[in-house]
Formats: C-alpha cells, sequence, structure tokens
C-alpha cells in the first residue's frame, strides 16, 4: 500500500507570518492537496524566551487570511497530538532517556564560558569551531563532581565516527555529509527542553510526516536528524530544500531589507488581495507548465508539481506584484474593493463613519474610477486627492494648458452652464451636454476645449473620465473653482 502523503508547516511563534514562511506553507498545503494528502501546522514553541504575544494566533489567522486549511493542527485536533511542541516534554523524555539507557546520548557539564572558550581557541587555530568532545566519556566519579558543584547537565547525541550521511533531496539532488564536520550536539538543553532537530525529528516520525518541504537554510540540519532517525531504527521522511528568496538586487531577503514588505499582514494591512498573494508567492521558486502566470487556488491544487520547484533562488519581484494584484483588484466586484479602500480613507481623514446611502454611494463611485489604476487599496488616498483639496494644486503641464488663451473663453462659457444647471440635475448626462454646448458656443473642441476643464478643475491634464470626475468633485466645489481660476 502506498505511504499516506502527509506533510507539516511547524512555525515558531516568534514573530507574525513572514513571506518566506509563508511560502513553505503553501509549498506543503499545495503538494498534499494535489496528491489528496494530509496538511498538518504544528507549533515549535520550545524557545520560550523569544515567543511573542499574538505569535501564534498571527500564523493561524494569515495562513487563513490567505486561503490556506488545514487537516490537523491545535485548533481543529487530529490523532496525532498534542500539536504544540510545550505540550509534548513527556514524549520527548521518553526517548532522550532511551538514548542516554543505550549509551547514545550522555550528558555533558560544561558552562557556556568553556564552550566559548574552547570555540575561541578552534577559531585562532584556523578550525571550524564544534564541540570537541569534552565530556564525552566522563566517569561516574567525574559526573558526582560536576554535580556536587551544582552544574546543572545538557543532554548530547553521541555523533557516529567516520560515517558519512546522505540523502536524496527533491529540489537538490543528493546531499552527503561527513560526521567529522559535526560535533556531539545538545539534544536537550539544561532547562529540560529539547532542541530544535530532536524534537522535530521526533515529532515527525510520531507524526508520520511522510515529506518535509521546508528552506534551504534548513539543510545543515537535515544530517543531525537524520542521526536521531538512524538511532530510533525510522525511516525518515523524504527532504525538500527550497531556494532561498532573495530581493531585486539578489541578496537574500531579510526582515531588515526596508525595500520589500516582509509581512502578510502587512499586505493585508495595505489592501492587497489574498487571491493574488496566494498566487504570487506560489511563484517564489515554483513555476508551472507553460506561460500562465494568473491562477486560482484550485487551478494551482491542480498543476502543483514539486519536481517543478527551482534550483535557482526566487527573486522577489515587487513591480510583478503590483501588477499581480492590480488584475486581480481589477476582476474583484466593486463592492469588495469599496470595502477594502474605505479604511484608508476613513484613516486619511477623507471621509468618516458612518456613511449614510448617499455618502457610501459617492465613494463607490471614487472607488469605481480608479478600480483599473490601483495595485493595492491604500492607493485609493493619493490617487483621489484632486477630489478633497480645497483648491486644484497645478502639475506643469496644467500650468502651460491654463495659459493658453483661449482658456478664459472656454471656462468662463462652461461656468455659465454648470451655474444653470438645477443641483438635482447635476449628473453625467448633463455635464456632458454642457460641455457640448460650450463646444457649440465657443468654437473650440478637443485638447482645446477638454484640456482647460481638466486643468481647471483638477491642476492635472490626464485623468479618469472627466465628466464622472466633474461630477464627483461636485457642483458647489466645480463652481468655486472655476470662479477661481478666472479671478472672480
Amino acid at each position: 500500500m502506498t505511504q499516506e502523503i502527509r506533510v507539516r508547516y511547524a512555525p515558531s511563534p516568534t514573530g507574525h507570518l513572514h513571506i518566506g514562511n509563508a511560502r513553505t506553507a503553501l509549498f506543503n498545503y499545495l503538494y498534499a492537496r494535489n496528491l489528496g494528502g494530509k496538511f498538518i501546522i504544528r507549533i515549535e514553541d520550545t524557545d520560550v524566551k523569544r515567543n511573542i504575544a499574538g505569535g501564534e494566533e498571527s500564523q493561524l489567522t494569515y495562513l487563513k487570511w490567505l486561503g490556506i486549511d488545514w487537516d490537523e493542527s491545535i485548533d481543529v485536533g487530529g490523532d496525532y497530538g498534542p500539536y504544540r511542541q510545550t505540550e509534548r516534554l513527556d514524549i520527548y523524555e521518553k526517548y532522550w532517556q532511551d538514548l542516554l539507557d543505550r549509551g547514545l546520548a550522555y550528558r555533558c557539564y560544561c558552562t557556556e564560558e568553556e564552550l566559548e572558550r574552547e570555540r575561541e581557541e578552534q577559531t585562532a587555530r584556523g578550525e571550524t569551531p564544534r564541540y570537541s568532545g569534552l565530556h564525552r566519556n566522563l566517569t561516574d566519579e567525574q559526573r558526582t563532581a560536576f554535580e556536587a558543584e551544582g552544574r546543572v547537565p545538557s543532554i548530547r547525541f553521541r555523533v557516529p565516527e567516520g560515517r558519512t550521511y546522505k540523502f536524496d533531496d527533491v529540489v537538490k539532488g543528493e546531499i552527503s555529509f561527513d560526521t567529522a564536520e559535526t560535533g556531539d550536539f545538545v539534544i536537550v538543553k539544561k532547562d529540560g527542553i529539547p532542541t530544535y532537530n530532536f524534537a522535530v525529528a521526533l515529532d515527525d516520525h510520531l507524526m508520520k510526516i511522510s515529506h518535509v518541504l521546508r528552506g534551504e537554510d534548513h539543510i545543515s540540519n537535515t544530517p543531525r536528524q537524520l542521526m536521531i532517525y538512524e538511532a530510533f531504527g525510522w525511516e525518515p521522511p523524504r527532504f525538500g530544500h527550497m531556494t532561498l528568496i532573495v530581493n531585486e538586487t539578489r541578496k537574500k531577503l531579510s526582515k531588515r531589507d526596508e525595500s520589500i514588505i516582509q509581512f502578510i499582514e502587512q499586505y493585508d494591512s495595505l489592501g492587497y488581495l489574498p487571491e493574488a498573494m496566494f498566487n504570487f508567492i506560489t511563484l517564489l521558486g515554483w513555476s508551472p507548465e507553460g506561460e500562465q502566470e494568473i491562477f486560482t487556488r484550485e487551478q494551482l491544487i491542480e498543476v502543483f508539481n514539486a519536481e517543478r520547484l527551482s534550483k535557482s533562488p526566487a527573486v522577489f519581484d515587487t513591480q510583478k506584484l503590483s501588477w499581480m494584484n492590480n488584475e486581480y483588484l481589477k476582476k474583484t466586484d466593486l463592492a469588495r474593493v469599496v470595502e477594502m479602500c474605505l479604511p484608508h480613507l476613513v484613516k486619511a481623514g477623507r471621509v468618516s463613519e458612518p456613511l449614510d446611502e448617499a455618502g457610501r454611494a459617492w465613494v463607490s463611485s471614487l472607488v469605481a474610477l480608479y478600480q483599473d489604476k490601483l495595485r493595492y487599496a491604500a492607493e485609493i488616498v493619493p490617487h483621489t486627492e484632486i477630489f478633497f483639496q480645497e483648491a486644484a494644486q497645478d502639475e506643469e503641464e496644467a500650468t502651460t494648458v491654463l495659459a493658453e488663451e483661449q482658456v478664459p473663453v472656454v471656462l468662463a462659457a462652461f461656468l455659465a452652464q454648470v451655474e444653470a444647471t438645477p443641483a438635482e440635475a447635476f449628473d453625467e448626462g448633463s455635464v456632458k451636454a454642457s460641455i457640448k454646448t460650450v463646444q457649440k458656443d465657443t468654437g473650440f473642441k478637443g485638447k482645446q476645449l477638454f484640456m482647460p476643464i481638466r486643468a481647471a478643475l483638477t491642476g492635472q491634464t490626464h485623468g479618469p473620465d472627466l465628466n464622472q470626475s466633474i461630477v464627483l468633485l461636485g457642483q458647489a466645489k466645480v463652481i468655486a473653482r472655476l470662479n477661481e481660476r478666472l479671478g472672480r
């Protein structure tokens, strides 16, 4: 019988959901869903000092926001729990005690000062720092003496000597490590908490994880985990290590890199669509067959194949993300886009809530005017600035247009038409008719007609539909701006 596909995303609640972690979760999710397997979320919270308040909640909240669901975790349960590492300490103890009993692990009483001194001496000799095995073969008397001093031991795994560990990586092919490069490593810290490499190996086995897809920064952890598997006689999962995400200058994506927004929560706040983020992140280090770039979640599940994971670093192309989110926004229902834009307009002091029916209709018309141009919802604020200014702020091209000799004639004629329009009839139809009358009365048409009106009212020579823009400005503001231009 074929082994059930079981994959996991195992975040530490030491921070909010980062773009790199989101990609790891997505690839695991797509792999499981494509093959009819299970996707598990396990919380690796043993680094208690670095855990942050709300970190766990943030991870789950923004995975859901992206459109990811899971089969087992702290919130939905499952047959292989607990799914939070700090609730599994008694399980780990049973296994590290077994390693001690079989001589495959030992207690190390070295102090931090002794270990640091050893590292400094190795570095001075030009050696790669690693634990030398100082307490590898202590006698009972030595152990008793250290404990009498009040020393608390850690537990180290006894690394086999003269061995080479190999594994066939899903992404990178065969990778091998010589144990001469690895010193005996700590599997249980002095406070009794297991280390990452020990706990993760146990959890993956006990939760029947079949494939481990993760970032390539974990490659160096893999031989240690393989040693743990071997010590217990277990078959390891299949490993796959995804390449790094780099910025546009080909440097590793760092949380200190301010050229790229780092956290999923920030994209939500700015008004990116989760569907677009799901699509974009999936293409960071994975490519489908063909040239198609816009996919639904269901389409990505159908075509995802781990063999197409890239062997080269994935470039985070901010322009491509902007293009992709714009493509999604253009096709999104207007009401949803309005709900995304409204908080930004409120925050900027442009509108106040609660909105009455007329106010909501006005905001909807405003958003509709710019929906095709938005890269993300927060851009509604700078795009619509002309509608909230007391007076238009002229761009250089607008200043040039307004200096043309026909402008006073055109503006005066248009002002007369606007003032003659009843307030309740001021709409796109009436505006269009007014401009047509100005053309007939003055003889000016084309750019000589439209450019002065746009420049006078908006300070710009290019923009969205002129008739709609004039209606959104409102009759009173249009009259005021025209009077100002005419020096009245």
